[in-house]
């Protein structure tokens, strides 16, 4: 692992890394790569081509199958970034401590407040795609009403199941690492077998002229005749969310027996695995029914199959959503409650929330993780918060990427159990694709993602530069 003294004054003055927390401050190492793997596949295969693809075909027609594989191209670039610095610096904070070790303070605090953004409404999205399955079941089996079991954008007033579903996996959290990721393990099996079985029924239903037109909006992001901003990338920089759970793999480098082999197979191994799945699905959905009947539904596969005449299965698919799609809702309540344990042990946000228990996780901070996350599913729609937490993933891919372009210059003979193949052209495609995303994310969403990021600097000069700690 580099260890490079830290310049003593500036914005850019850099942290030495300490994998081990000391005290009260010392996460468990639990986890190994099968693990990790599970946690990789179970962030990355849920909301995304669960709910996400309806979302997807809306703006791109059936050339959303294309937008998937410029989104998982560009993924797979920066994926491979962080399988090389997540083994140099195994260490908690994913990005935002790459960025702390390697291009200083005030760049590492602009990527962890964007991971913050990130993870914060990542969690949130997957709770209300959760919801969307779960509540015709709420309705129909207990009566529930939909005022409670919807969001805003629906006609509903709290969707009080986003919000239920949350605590439950808080609660998982705050009773150990290793417990959660060995039941989470399970659910990913089960959720790959309902894909697979949406796979096997809806394919032989695949009509080419669903297919046409191929591309209806055409490729790059343009303004439609009713306002919405459409198109091939349009769509690639919101399913793009689909994709990029193998972050939350990074997060557990302390928690990570053999982090220097176990972080590089978790994080290429589900990465790979996911892009199969996702394009199979693609192909079988969009193939299978005319993309203008389920374009913006909340349970895109579940309809298709019913569309088929399917409903035995499509009530299958339903409940397998709502068994394993907390699945995804752990791996990122746990990545982000560990950004911001490193962020508060850095002195950058409140120490007292760099606390552990008994059992090694901190406990503090994924409740107060938890709650803040509840507010934000349980009242605002899923297209908005899946958009802006895009652009934070953005931020912190392109700061991994250039990342490593710095350390291949600065310390090219450091020891890496993981080196990124082509990293001169790799790492720039991850950049510039990065970039090419942000591009085609609405208008709004960069608007928002900017003023996110003036306010969290205005918190930067006022509060955490001065009560840093973990830089000289």
């Amino acid at each position: 692992m580099p260890s490079h003294p830290p310049a003593p004054t500036g914005l850019l003055r850099r942290k030495v890394v300490t994998p081990e927390g000391h005290g009260h401050e010392r996460l468990a190492r639990t986890l190994s790569w099968p693990h990790l793997v599970a946690l990789g596949v179970g962030a990355i295969v849920g909301t995304g081509i669960l709910t996400l693809i309806g979302v997807g075909a809306g703006l791109a027609g059936p050339s959303v199958i294309l937008s998937f594989a410029v989104a998982g191209l560009i993924c797979a670039a920066a994926a491979l970034c962080y399988a090389e610095m997540a083994t140099m610096i195994p260490a908690s904070g994913s990005a935002y401590t790459y960025s702390y070790v390697v291009l200083g303070e005030v760049i590492a605090w602009v990527i962890g407040w964007s991971l913050i953004l990130e993870y914060s409404l990542v969690v949130s999205t997957v709770a209300v795609g959760w919801s969307g399955y779960a509540s015709p079941l709420l309705q129909g089996a207990f009566g529930f009403p939909a005022a409670l079991t919807q969001g805003p954008e629906l006609g509903g007033v709290l969707n009080l199941p986003a919000v239920f579903i949350i605590a439950v996996v808080a609660g998982l959290l705050c009773l150990g690492t290793k417990e959660s990721a060995t039941l989470n393990a399970f659910l990913v099996g089960l959720k790959i077998v309902a894909l697979a079985v949406f796979v096997a029924v809806a394919l032989p239903y695949f009509n080419s002229a669903n297919l046409e037109p191929f591309m209806p909006y055409g490729f790059p992001k343009q303004l439609s005749a009713d306002g919405v901003e459409r198109g091939v990338m349009a769509a690639a920089a919101i399913i793009f969310f689909a994709f990029y759970g193998f972050d939350a793999i990074s997060t557990a480098a302390e928690e990570t027996k053999n982090p220097g082999r176990d972080l590089a197979i978790g994080i290429v191994g589900s990465m790979l695995a996911c892009v199969l799945i996702y394009m199979l699905v693609a192909v079988a959905a969009v193939g299978a029914l005319s993309y203008q009947r389920f374009a913006g539904s909340a349970e895109p596969l579940a309809l298709i199959l019913r569309e088929l005449g399917r409903p035995g299965v499509a009530r299958f698919l339903a409940l397998s959503a709502v068994v394993a799609l907390p699945t995804v809702l752990l791996a990122f309540l746990f990545g982000q409650s560990r950004i911001f344990f490193t962020m508060a042990r850095d002195g950058l946000l409140p120490p007292s929330l760099a606390t552990v228990s008994r059992r090694g996780t901190p406990v503090r901070i994924t409740l107060v993780t938890a709650v803040i996350v509840a507010i934000i599913a349980g009242l605002l729609p899923l297209g908005e918060i899946a958009a802006l937490a895009n652009a934070g993933t953005l931020a912190a891919f392109v700061a991994v990427a250039v990342c490593v372009l710095v350390m291949r210059s600065r310390a090219p003979d450091a020891p890496r159990s993981f080196r990124t193949p082509l990293a001169m052209v790799v790492a720039p495609a991850a950049v510039l694709g990065c970039l090419y995303l942000f591009w085609s994310l609405p208008s709004s969403t960069q608007f928002y993602f900017l003023l996110w990021n003036v306010a969290g600097l205005l918190v930067y000069f006022l509060y955490a530069r001065p009560r840093a700690v973990a830089a000289a």
